[in-house]
């Protein structure tokens, strides 16, 4: 694992698209090679991936959205892998 910093600022990387999908009530990643499609979970965390936001404003965000608490190990370990697939950037 890389270690993600609650102050990175996730985006989705070059050549992806996040988007929407009612055929499948799902977000999904879309790439020149294909598309994955994202859990209610994912979709959530990624489409708050804007590269303005930080870590820590994401997890407030659902935290908030969702009222709740504890998310923050669950975000960081989701943005970890999507790095870890190219399927988002860090900012600093």
């Amino acid at each position: 694992m890389i270690g993600v910093r609650p102050t990175a600022k996730p985006s989705i990387a070059h050549g992806m698209r996040l988007q929407w999908e009612p055929a499948q009530a799902a977000h999904v990643l879309l790439y020149p090679e294909g598309m994955v499609q994202l859990n209610e979970s994912a979709g959530a965390i990624m489409s708050r991936c804007d590269g303005v936001r930080t870590v820590a404003d994401i997890v407030a965000d659902l935290e908030r959205t969702y009222s709740t608490s504890g998310l923050t190990d669950d975000v960081h370990a989701f943005v970890e892998l999507a790095v870890e697939r190219r399927w988002l950037e860090l900012r600093e």
